[in-house]
């Protein structure tokens, strides 16, 4: 997935997210911060948020069930994956990858997840934290055996 695509599938969506919250156009619009013209026309297909008003939108309503169905779970690692190419964290604890996603690969501690909608890859510690996520499954492959090498045996 890269920008265009996490456009799009935003832009698709924003019909079905606004009717979720039971939102009224002038209402979503001034929510996430455009004229309600605008909001309009992307209901259409006719105009698109663009990549910020995605990011927008994916952020203020994270835990909409459409954005949770359309992705996989939580947006922000897909943002992220896309912003930075290979994304290194803080450590965030994660729900382990019960849902949306299946176990690839496991070394040691560590545990290479992927996606089961959006196909981006993940790696877990041995308490479900979230070390780096990533489009590249040979980025993903590679810090894998870096972190084993680095004692997490």
């Amino acid at each position: 997935m890269d920008k265009k695509q996490f456009i799009e599938k935003i832009d698709e969506k924003l019909k079905l997210i606004r009717n979720e919250k039971d939102f009224t156009q002038d209402r979503m619009a001034e929510i996430i911060g455009i004229s309600k013209k605008t909001l309009v026309q992307i209901e259409k297909g006719r105009s698109s948020l663009g990549w910020t008003g995605a990011v927008t939108v994916s952020t203020i309503f994270k835990d909409s069930e459409i954005l949770q169905m359309t992705f996989g779970g939580d947006t922000e690692d897909i943002i992220l994956s896309i912003a930075f190419n290979n994304y290194e964290d803080n450590y965030k604890n994660t729900l382990g990858g019960k849902v949306w996603w299946r176990k690839i690969k496991s070394k040691g501690i560590y545990t290479i997840q992927q996606n089961i909608i959006t196909n981006h890859y993940r790696i877990l510690d041995d308490k479900d934290r979230r070390i780096s996520s990533s489009f590249d499954i040979n980025y993903i492959e590679k810090r894998l055996e870096e972190l084993y090498e680095q004692g997490g045996k």
